[in-house]
């Protein structure tokens, strides 16, 4: 294709007005021209769409700089494996390198339908987004979990625990997270029915007291998710149900939102503080009104890995030695800052609140306000380091933030 020609297919796109490139800002257009000399169109194979929804991607945050690793992956962009009965897709350390401590899966289930009994070498946390489970678990001191959960309950097994989720609605569907980034490794998922395919008969009889027949029938290869009827049987005996601290579910009717100062948006946190269980793996769920901002600020004790649920939101990293990348985000992209990297999220909509879910490899959540820091530290020096009025300095807020609003005024 001639250079005439691709100039007329940018010109009907919206990047080139005329003989000459007009150097008009063209980030919302999908091009990297920022409209003060720099950039020029694309002119190259390119996806129109990707690049629309990317505009940081294209150059628009003139603040970032350097060479900083990718740290966004979308779950549209993973493999879905169709099952009986469900789908599940994953975002692993393969996907997303830069995701050391956490990987992350949705998965859905029909009405009846079971992720067969398993276990894992790692930690399992879930979040219920839609319809409602039965989740059971049995520990090794016989004692047992049963409890139904409904759209923004929590679960979470420790390593090894054996469990089951059931679907009880017509669609069910959560967002699974697990404290290891290479949690696809090999051996890292034991499935019932799988042992059980591959210990000889014999030995089977042997263990349960039953007719070798008994086991003909047992699923090779393992299904994952299988087809079933909603589950009406209760569970007695062994060392009784668990319970309060030692409970694996967490019900958010019971816990209240988090009050934001001056508003802006709503955040749950649930950690040990809120969920005792959850050892090593904490999360805040957090809620933006259009234009608010999740407030600068860094978290000292663990990477932090995202999942957005709902809206726009845009985000930039601070990895130290002047890197820093800005990032676009969808509903149903992941991402992950850095170990102690400063960054905001910022709802860019005009009339959609952002959601996401916020993950620690941590029994705690912990992040330390820039606003906070400031405005506890010396006035004169905060006003001699970033040369800003010593009065402007002393008038910072003293309160964690946490959410800013759209129209924040001192």
């Amino acid at each position: 294709m001639r250079f005439t020609q691709v100039a007329s297919l940018l010109l009907a796109a919206g990047g080139v007005s005329g003989a000459s490139v007009k150097r008009d800002p063209g980030f919302s257009q999908g091009q990297p021209i920022d409209g003060k000399g720099k950039g020029a169109p694309l002119l190259g194979g390119t996806n129109k769409e990707v690049d629309l929804q990317n505009p940081d991607g294209l150059g628009q945050q003139s603040t970032d700089n350097g060479n900083v690793q990718n740290l966004k992956w979308s779950f549209s962009d993973s493999k879905t494996r169709l099952l009986n009965g469900g789908w599940v897709r994953e975002q692993l350390i393969t996907d997303l390198p830069s995701s050391h401590d956490i990987a992350g899966a949705q998965q859905h289930l029909t009405k009846g339908s079971i992720r067969e009994l398993h276990w894992h070498r790692v930690a399992e946390w879930g979040y219920l987004y839609a319809g409602r489970v039965l989740i059971s678990a049995v520990t090794e001191t016989g004692q047992y979990e049963t409890s139904i959960l409904e759209a923004g309950d929590i679960w979470y097994f420790p390593k090894g625990e054996a469990h089951t989720i059931q679907g009880l609605d017509d669609e069910n569907e959560y967002l699974l997270v697990f404290d290891d980034g290479n949690f696809e490794a090999s051996g890292t998922t034991f499935n019932i029915d799988d042992w059980i395919a591959h210990t000889p008969k014999s030995i089977l009889a042997k263990n349960f007291g039953l007719p070798e027949e008994t086991f003909d029938n047992v699923p090779a290869p393992n299904p994952y998710i299988s087809n079933g009827t909603v589950s009406t049987k209760t569970v007695e005996g062994g060392s009784g149900p668990l319970t309060g601290n030692a409970s694996y579910a967490y019900f958010a009717k019971d816990h209240p939102l988090e009050k934001v100062p001056g508003g802006g948006g709503t955040l749950r946190i649930i950690d040990t503080t809120t969920f005792p269980i959850s050892k090593t793996i904490a999360a805040t769920v957090v809620t933006l009104e259009p234009g608010a901002l999740r407030e600068l600020h860094w978290h000292p004790n663990a990477e932090e890995w995202l999942y957005f649920h709902q809206g726009q939101g845009r985000a930039t990293a601070f990895i130290g030695n002047s890197l820093a990348r800005t990032f676009d985000f969808r509903a149903g992209d992941t991402a992950v800052f850095p170990d102690n990297s400063g960054h905001y999220i910022e709802n860019v909509s005009k009339d959609e609140d952002l959601v996401w879910i916020e993950i620690y490899k941590s029994d705690r959540v912990q992040d330390i306000s820039l606003t906070q820091w400031l405005a506890l530290t010396p006035s004169d020096i905060v006003s001699n380091i970033l040369k800003i009025p010593v009065d402007v300095a002393a008038g910072l807020k003293k309160e964690k933030q946490l959410i800013v609003k759209a129209n924040n005024t001192y």
